[in-house]
Protein backbone atom coordinates (compact mmCIF):
# COMPACT_ATOMS: atom_id res chain seq x y z
CA UNK A 1 0.00 0.00 0.00
CA UNK A 2 2.74 2.39 0.49
CA UNK A 3 3.90 1.86 -3.12
CA UNK A 4 0.52 2.51 -4.07
CA UNK A 5 0.31 6.10 -2.02
CA UNK A 6 3.82 6.96 -3.17
CA UNK A 7 2.06 6.46 -6.75
CA UNK A 8 -0.38 8.80 -6.22
CA UNK A 9 1.04 11.52 -4.49
CA UNK A 10 4.00 11.25 -7.73
CA UNK A 11 1.57 11.80 -10.17
CA UNK A 12 -0.57 13.86 -8.06
CA UNK A 13 0.28 17.61 -9.69
CA UNK A 14 -0.15 16.01 -13.05
CA UNK A 15 -2.98 14.59 -12.79
CA UNK A 16 -4.96 17.97 -11.59
CA UNK A 17 -3.43 19.45 -14.88
CA UNK A 18 -4.31 16.99 -16.91
CA UNK A 19 -8.10 17.42 -15.10
CA UNK A 20 -8.13 21.00 -15.44
CA UNK A 21 -7.31 20.83 -19.15
CA UNK A 22 -10.15 18.46 -19.54
CA UNK A 23 -12.05 21.10 -18.01
CA UNK A 24 -11.20 23.24 -20.01
CA UNK A 25 -11.18 21.71 -23.14
CA UNK A 26 -15.29 20.83 -22.52
CA UNK A 27 -15.95 24.74 -21.77
CA UNK A 28 -14.01 26.50 -24.62
CA UNK A 29 -15.81 23.56 -26.79
CA UNK A 30 -19.23 24.03 -25.74
CA UNK A 31 -18.56 27.81 -25.28
CA UNK A 32 -17.77 28.18 -29.25
CA UNK A 33 -21.46 26.25 -29.53
CA UNK A 34 -23.17 28.73 -27.76
CA UNK A 35 -21.48 31.73 -29.80
CA UNK A 36 -22.50 29.68 -32.94
CA UNK A 37 -26.02 29.25 -31.22
CA UNK A 38 -26.61 32.94 -30.84
CA UNK A 39 -24.73 34.45 -33.82
CA UNK A 40 -27.79 32.44 -35.46
CA UNK A 41 -25.79 30.26 -38.10
CA UNK A 42 -26.81 27.04 -39.19
CA UNK A 43 -23.92 24.80 -38.37
CA UNK A 44 -25.25 21.96 -40.28
CA UNK A 45 -25.36 24.17 -43.55
CA UNK A 46 -22.31 26.11 -43.03
CA UNK A 47 -19.77 22.23 -42.47
CA UNK A 48 -22.26 20.91 -44.94
CA UNK A 49 -19.84 23.42 -47.28
CA UNK A 50 -16.72 22.21 -46.00
CA UNK A 51 -14.17 19.54 -48.02
CA UNK A 52 -15.24 16.17 -46.76
CA UNK A 53 -11.08 15.58 -45.71
CA UNK A 54 -11.76 19.33 -43.36
CA UNK A 55 -14.79 17.79 -41.97
CA UNK A 56 -12.86 14.41 -41.24
CA UNK A 57 -10.52 16.43 -39.41
CA UNK A 58 -12.39 18.38 -37.69
CA UNK A 59 -14.71 15.44 -36.50
CA UNK A 60 -18.09 16.28 -37.99
CA UNK A 61 -20.39 13.53 -39.36
CA UNK A 62 -24.11 12.42 -39.15
CA UNK A 63 -24.28 14.43 -35.62
CA UNK A 64 -26.86 17.11 -35.53
CA UNK A 65 -24.62 20.33 -34.69
CA UNK A 66 -27.37 22.62 -34.11
CA UNK A 67 -27.72 20.46 -30.71
CA UNK A 68 -25.80 20.77 -27.74
CA UNK A 69 -25.64 16.83 -27.40
CA UNK A 70 -24.41 17.15 -31.50
CA UNK A 71 -22.01 19.12 -31.05
CA UNK A 72 -20.53 17.38 -27.74
CA UNK A 73 -20.25 14.27 -30.16
CA UNK A 74 -17.67 16.01 -32.42
CA UNK A 75 -16.12 17.46 -29.44
CA UNK A 76 -16.15 13.86 -27.79
CA UNK A 77 -13.12 13.41 -30.46
CA UNK A 78 -10.79 15.41 -28.85
CA UNK A 79 -11.68 14.54 -25.42
CA UNK A 80 -11.46 10.91 -25.95
CA UNK A 81 -7.84 11.80 -27.43
CA UNK A 82 -6.90 13.71 -24.32
CA UNK A 83 -7.59 10.91 -21.91
CA UNK A 84 -6.18 8.16 -24.03
CA UNK A 85 -2.79 10.39 -24.34
CA UNK A 86 -2.80 10.39 -20.52
CA UNK A 87 -3.63 6.95 -20.24
CA UNK A 88 -1.01 6.26 -22.19
CA UNK A 89 1.64 8.03 -21.13
CA UNK A 90 0.72 6.89 -17.13
CA UNK A 91 1.09 3.32 -18.34
CA UNK A 92 4.48 3.90 -19.79
CA UNK A 93 5.66 6.36 -16.58
CA UNK A 94 4.47 4.51 -13.64
CA UNK A 95 6.43 1.29 -15.03
CA UNK A 96 9.65 2.82 -16.72
CA UNK A 97 10.11 5.64 -14.13
CA UNK A 98 12.29 3.74 -11.93
CA UNK A 99 14.55 2.77 -14.27
CA UNK A 100 14.68 6.10 -15.51
CA UNK A 101 15.16 7.89 -11.94
CA UNK A 102 17.33 5.16 -11.06
CA UNK A 103 15.40 4.51 -8.01
CA UNK A 104 15.07 0.57 -9.08
CA UNK A 105 17.52 -0.71 -6.55
CA UNK A 106 15.50 1.06 -3.48
CA UNK A 107 12.05 -0.31 -4.59
CA UNK A 108 13.10 -3.88 -5.71
CA UNK A 109 15.50 -4.56 -2.41
CA UNK A 110 12.00 -5.02 -0.65
CA UNK A 111 10.94 -7.86 0.69
CA UNK A 112 7.69 -7.59 -1.81
CA UNK A 113 7.17 -9.91 -5.03
CA UNK A 114 8.12 -8.16 -8.31
CA UNK A 115 4.51 -9.00 -9.75
CA UNK A 116 2.62 -7.53 -6.52
CA UNK A 117 4.97 -4.36 -7.23
CA UNK A 118 3.77 -3.87 -10.72
CA UNK A 119 0.33 -4.49 -9.62
CA UNK A 120 0.16 -2.33 -7.08
CA UNK A 121 1.57 0.21 -9.77
CA UNK A 122 -1.25 -0.80 -12.30
CA UNK A 123 -3.68 -0.15 -9.57
CA UNK A 124 -2.49 3.19 -9.08
CA UNK A 125 -2.56 4.32 -12.85
CA UNK A 126 -6.17 2.71 -13.13
CA UNK A 127 -7.02 5.09 -10.38
CA UNK A 128 -5.56 7.83 -11.79
CA UNK A 129 -7.31 7.47 -15.12
CA UNK A 130 -10.54 6.78 -13.25
CA UNK A 131 -10.33 10.18 -11.75
CA UNK A 132 -10.02 11.87 -15.07
CA UNK A 133 -12.99 10.39 -16.49
CA UNK A 134 -15.04 11.23 -13.72
CA UNK A 135 -14.24 14.61 -13.77
CA UNK A 136 -14.77 14.26 -17.67
CA UNK A 137 -18.25 12.99 -17.04
CA UNK A 138 -18.93 15.21 -14.16
CA UNK A 139 -17.78 18.45 -16.75
CA UNK A 140 -19.94 17.17 -19.46
CA UNK A 141 -23.03 16.67 -17.54
CA UNK A 142 -22.37 20.44 -15.93
CA UNK A 143 -21.11 21.99 -18.90
CA UNK A 144 -23.63 20.56 -21.59
CA UNK A 145 -26.51 20.16 -19.45
CA UNK A 146 -25.81 23.97 -19.08
CA UNK A 147 -26.75 24.37 -23.25
CA UNK A 148 -28.76 22.01 -23.56
CA UNK A 149 -32.54 21.81 -23.37
CA UNK A 150 -33.44 18.05 -23.13
CA UNK A 151 -31.70 15.58 -21.00
CA UNK A 152 -28.14 14.62 -22.10
CA UNK A 153 -27.42 12.44 -19.09
CA UNK A 154 -27.66 9.04 -20.80
CA UNK A 155 -25.39 10.28 -24.12
CA UNK A 156 -23.10 11.71 -22.28
CA UNK A 157 -22.78 8.41 -20.14
CA UNK A 158 -23.05 5.98 -23.04
CA UNK A 159 -19.66 8.06 -24.54
CA UNK A 160 -17.61 8.62 -21.43
CA UNK A 161 -18.04 4.03 -20.76
CA UNK A 162 -16.97 3.82 -24.57
CA UNK A 163 -13.95 6.43 -23.07
CA UNK A 164 -13.40 4.81 -20.10
CA UNK A 165 -12.95 1.49 -22.15
CA UNK A 166 -10.35 3.03 -24.49
CA UNK A 167 -8.20 4.46 -21.33
CA UNK A 168 -7.55 0.97 -20.14
CA UNK A 169 -6.99 0.04 -23.18
CA UNK A 170 -3.87 2.12 -24.04
CA UNK A 171 -2.75 2.38 -20.02
CA UNK A 172 -2.08 -1.17 -20.73
CA UNK A 173 -0.52 -0.64 -24.11
CA UNK A 174 1.91 1.96 -22.29
CA UNK A 175 2.47 -0.42 -18.92
CA UNK A 176 3.18 -3.01 -21.96
CA UNK A 177 5.93 -1.55 -24.27
CA UNK A 178 7.36 0.43 -21.16
CA UNK A 179 8.00 -3.76 -19.76
CA UNK A 180 9.40 -4.37 -23.18
CA UNK A 181 11.48 -1.65 -23.58
CA UNK A 182 14.84 -1.57 -23.11
CA UNK A 183 15.05 2.37 -23.36
CA UNK A 184 12.89 3.61 -20.54
CA UNK A 185 13.09 7.06 -21.09
CA UNK A 186 11.37 6.77 -24.45
CA UNK A 187 8.71 4.42 -23.20
CA UNK A 188 6.27 6.98 -23.42
CA UNK A 189 7.06 8.59 -26.78
CA UNK A 190 6.59 4.79 -28.19
CA UNK A 191 3.27 4.78 -26.82
CA UNK A 192 2.08 8.40 -27.36
CA UNK A 193 3.38 7.56 -31.13
CA UNK A 194 1.08 4.56 -31.35
CA UNK A 195 -1.72 6.31 -30.04
CA UNK A 196 -1.47 8.95 -32.43
CA UNK A 197 -0.87 6.72 -35.32
CA UNK A 198 -4.12 4.92 -34.47
CA UNK A 199 -5.69 8.59 -34.67
CA UNK A 200 -4.54 9.04 -37.86
CA UNK A 201 -5.57 6.04 -39.32
CA UNK A 202 -9.68 6.93 -37.72
CA UNK A 203 -9.24 10.08 -40.25
CA UNK A 204 -8.07 8.02 -43.22
CA UNK A 205 -10.89 5.58 -42.97
CA UNK A 206 -13.20 8.41 -42.58
CA UNK A 207 -11.76 9.77 -45.92
CA UNK A 208 -11.51 6.21 -47.87
CA UNK A 209 -14.39 3.97 -47.88
CA UNK A 210 -11.86 1.41 -49.42
CA UNK A 211 -10.38 1.06 -45.88
CA UNK A 212 -12.87 0.35 -43.92
CA UNK A 213 -12.06 -2.89 -42.81
CA UNK A 214 -9.20 -1.37 -41.02
CA UNK A 215 -11.30 0.03 -38.42
CA UNK A 216 -10.36 -3.12 -36.26
CA UNK A 217 -7.28 -1.67 -36.24
CA UNK A 218 -7.72 1.69 -34.70
CA UNK A 219 -9.61 1.92 -31.25
CA UNK A 220 -10.84 5.41 -32.04
CA UNK A 221 -13.45 3.86 -34.29
CA UNK A 222 -14.50 1.53 -31.46
CA UNK A 223 -17.47 3.99 -29.86
CA UNK A 224 -17.13 6.72 -31.85
CA UNK A 225 -20.32 9.25 -30.76
CA UNK A 226 -22.01 9.07 -33.83
CA UNK A 227 -22.66 5.42 -33.12
CA UNK A 228 -23.23 5.27 -29.37
CA UNK A 229 -24.98 8.07 -28.72
CA UNK A 230 -29.18 8.53 -29.52
CA UNK A 231 -29.61 4.49 -28.18
CA UNK A 232 -26.83 3.23 -30.14
CA UNK A 233 -24.90 1.70 -27.21
CA UNK A 234 -21.66 0.07 -27.43
CA UNK A 235 -20.94 -2.56 -30.33
CA UNK A 236 -20.49 -5.64 -28.55
CA UNK A 237 -17.83 -6.99 -31.00
CA UNK A 238 -15.73 -3.69 -30.06
CA UNK A 239 -16.34 -4.27 -26.31
CA UNK A 240 -15.37 -7.91 -27.07
CA UNK A 241 -11.80 -7.14 -28.48
CA UNK A 242 -11.14 -4.07 -26.37
CA UNK A 243 -11.54 -6.69 -23.29
CA UNK A 244 -9.47 -9.45 -25.02
CA UNK A 245 -6.71 -6.52 -25.35
CA UNK A 246 -6.74 -5.40 -22.08
CA UNK A 247 -6.16 -8.95 -20.61
CA UNK A 248 -3.72 -10.14 -22.84
CA UNK A 249 -1.84 -6.65 -22.96
CA UNK A 250 -2.14 -6.37 -19.06
CA UNK A 251 -0.94 -10.24 -18.85
CA UNK A 252 2.22 -9.90 -21.05
CA UNK A 253 3.40 -6.39 -18.47
CA UNK A 254 3.43 -8.89 -15.60
CA UNK A 255 5.19 -11.51 -17.70
CA UNK A 256 7.66 -9.58 -19.46
CA UNK A 257 8.62 -7.40 -16.56
CA UNK A 258 9.19 -10.07 -14.30
CA UNK A 259 11.64 -11.96 -16.93
CA UNK A 260 13.81 -8.81 -17.91
CA UNK A 261 16.86 -7.62 -16.17
CA UNK A 262 16.51 -4.25 -14.40
CA UNK A 263 19.03 -1.59 -15.48
CA UNK A 264 20.13 0.21 -11.45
Amino acid sequence: MNVYLREMKAHRKSLIIWCIGMIALIGSGMGKYAGYSSSGQSMNDLMAGMPKSLQAFLGFGTLDLSTASGYYGVLFVYILLLATIHAAMSGATIISKEERDKTVEFLFVKPVPRKKIIGIKLLAALTQISILALISWISSLVIVGHYSDVSIADDIGITMLGMFILQMLFLVIGTAIASLSKKPAKAASFSTGILLLTFILSFAIDLSEKIEGMKYFTPFKYFEAKDVMYGGGLDTVFVGISIVLIGALGFATFVLYDKRDLRV
